[in-house]
């Protein structure tokens, strides 16, 4: 059996239930589609019992009924990748932090929560990254206000607010 089927056996085995969709994406590539709530226990699972040692890529998607915070996580020794989409509901943006796990999603995290507004609960710095400290919003999200916000990044470019 190719690497990426034993992947998915074991997800599925182990959290069969609580995956909401398991497939391959290509070779190679695994799609895990899972609620917030699972997903310390499936990249423990990952990293401790599979060998996934590397995360690549934390970035966040709006749906408008709910956001996704999506995962690449790397296995070398493998040579599979898993891809896991976190559910999160749009009126409560928050999911637990990874970087307990891996160091590497310290600032994906940042920048997901400073661009989507996500909150990573447990982050060691949760704070902003790309865009003042004091912005008001986050600019990837399908409501952001982008007139507003225009003039509000104008006037601080310039010095005037």
């Amino acid at each position: 059996m190719a690497a990426e089927g034993e992947v998915l056996a074991s997800l599925k085995d182990r959290f069969g239930g609580a995956l909401r969709d398991l497939g391959l994406v290509r070779d190679r590539v695994v799609k895990a589609v899972i609620d917030r709530k699972d997903l310390v226990p499936v990249c423990k699972f990952l990293k401790d019992q599979l060998g996934f040692d590397h995360v690549s890529c934390i970035t966040a998607v709006d749906w408008r009924d709910h956001f996704e915070s999506v995962y690449h996580l790397t296995s070398w020794s493998r040579n599979v990748m898993v891809q896991i989409n976190a559910w999160i509901p749009h009126d409560d943006p928050r999911i637990d932090s990874i970087t307990p796990l891996w160091n590497g999603a310290n600032v994906h995290e940042r920048e997901a929560y400073d661009l989507m507004g996500i909150v990573y609960d447990g982050h060691p710095n949760l704070t902003r990254i790309l865009l003042p400290k004091d912005f008001a919003f986050h600019p990837l999200r399908k409501d952001f206000p982008q007139e507003v916000d225009r003039q509000y990044i104008s006037r601080r470019k310039i010095g005037g607010g």
